[in-house]
């Protein structure tokens, strides 16, 4: 009698609104929640700018947060169908919903898909062609980067560290802001210290278990990716520099020269974030950031410097 109510149970065919809560859960999973704090960049460029807090900006750079999100989760869910076979066989990646058929693979290339097209239609309408274009551009290449990119040498390292460029640039477009060369390289170098950092770091932490979690990293050398990120760690602190020099002739109406002065904070967050980098633990970037402490404390201080710096030019 027990054993028929199971499969009775079983046969049940509507949705039970567990199942369809546990579908909408396992998409917003898909969607990487804890990513999106990496979108925060797309208020960069409006900072850097000293226009960050009118009413505009913040509307518009809200909008433009949503999008990117929307966009950058379209990726994510189409990477995820597309690898659900693959991911089965992994030791970490089988749990993902798509992988563990929480989200049938369908679900999942269907709401990308939808994303994909709402997010640059919607930037259109709502904001600018610009935008737009720049979201089209985000697609296309990160969609390429799933299908072969990840897949080349070096060229995965400059088309992740192209994706942090370009929200740390949309912010500033979609106001008609000009960007600074200066931010530019700062941001992209910064970018790429981050990423080969990140490559570093598994590639130490699965010597020995080549291919594992990521079949480029065979190809890829610890003396390499060392090479990257400490070259792109003194070029975007060398660029930083040079930003706050930039007009250090200029008589400054605060207290103290906080532009130039700013440089020390970055220099330490630069030289701690390199710790982690050195040791092989440097993840994820905004996990790096958020469980040390003296590395928030110097992000922190380093924010409260560049804010004076915009206030008192």
């Amino acid at each position: 009698m027990a054993e028929r109510t199971v499969l009775l149970e079983h046969r049940g065919t509507p949705p039970s609104p567990a199942r369809t809560g546990s579908l909408a859960l396992g998409l917003l999973r898909t969607a990487r929640p804890r990513q999106w704090v990496k979108n925060l960049l797309v208020a960069a460029a409006p900072a850097a700018a000293g226009q960050l807090f009118s009413r505009h900006a913040l509307t518009r750079l809200a909008l433009v947060f949503v999008l990117f999100t929307a966009c950058a989760a379209a990726v994510y869910l189409i990477n995820d169908a597309r690898d659900a076979v693959a991911d089965r066989a992994h030791p970490v990646k089988r749990h993902r919903p798509v992988a563990a058929g929480q989200v049938p693979v369908r679900v999942a290339y269907t709401a990308g898909g939808v994303l994909a097209v709402l997010g640059p239609a919607l930037a259109a309408w709502l904001s600018s062609p610009v935008t737009a274009a720049l979201l089209t551009a985000y697609l296309g290449m990160q969609l390429a980067y799933c299908v072969s990119l990840k897949h080349v040498l070096v060229v995965d390292l400059v088309v992740v560290t192209t994706g942090f460029l370009m929200r740390a640039m949309i912010g500033g477009l979609a106001l008609g802001l000009p960007l600074s060369r200066w931010f530019l390289i700062t941001t992209g170098f910064g970018a790429l210290f981050m990423v080969s950092a990140k490559r570093y770091s598994e590639a130490v932490q699965m010597a020995g278990k080549a291919g594992v979690t990521r079949a480029l990293l065979t190809e890829y050398t610890t003396g390499y990716l060392r090479f990257v990120w400490q070259l792109a760690a003194g070029v975007s602190v060398l660029g930083y520099c040079l930003w706050a020099l930039e007009d250090g002739g200029v008589p400054s109406t605060g207290v103290l020269p906080w532009r130039q002065l700013s440089m020390v904070a970055f220099i330490l967050a630069v030289l701690r974030y390199a710790v982690f980098a050195d040791r092989g633990t440097a993840g994820e970037p905004e996990d790096v950031v958020l469980r040390d402490r003296p590395l928030a404390l110097i992000g922190l201080v380093w924010l409260a410097m560049y804010g004076l710096a915009i206030v008192n030019r």
